[in-house]
């Protein structure tokens, strides 16, 4: 169940972190679990969740590095262990700019047509 006041804010907090991001064209807002969440060429990095905490995607071994302290918590859903998502709560937020830059880099790294990364899929073409 999601809590408005908390998402909105969560929103408060999150929004002005997530300002200079978007102004890369790579950068956009998108759907991801019910919430609408900021993606580098449309894979998401993090967003708010239902009860205004922010959410990240980071590599599974920084997210085992992190989760249980400070409050952090790796993600579940429905008891399944989302390996590469991190919950950090609003009692956190001093966290949540240098995360976000984490999440950021990790998944601008990994997704097809980063600098460095597996270059994009080439358009298929008819006949070939």
């Amino acid at each position: 169940m999601t809590d408005a006041p908390a998402v909105a804010h969560g929103h408060t907090l999150f929004d002005p972190l997530a300002e200079p991001y978007l102004a890369s064209a790579d950068v956009d807002i998108g759907p991801m679990f019910g919430s609408r969440g900021l993606r580098v060429r449309g894979k998401v990095f993090a967003f708010v969740g239902h009860l205004g905490d922010m959410v990240v995607k980071l590599p599974a071994a920084r997210v085992d590095e992190l989760d249980g302290g400070g409050g952090l918590e790796r993600m579940v859903i429905r008891e399944r262990v989302m390996k590469e998502w991190l919950i950090v709560p609003v009692t956190a937020a001093k966290r949540w700019e240098a995360l976000l830059a984490e999440a950021f880099a990790f998944v601008d790294e990994i997704t097809p047509g980063a600098p460095g990364g597996e270059p994009p899929p080439e358009p298929a073409i008819m006949g070939r």
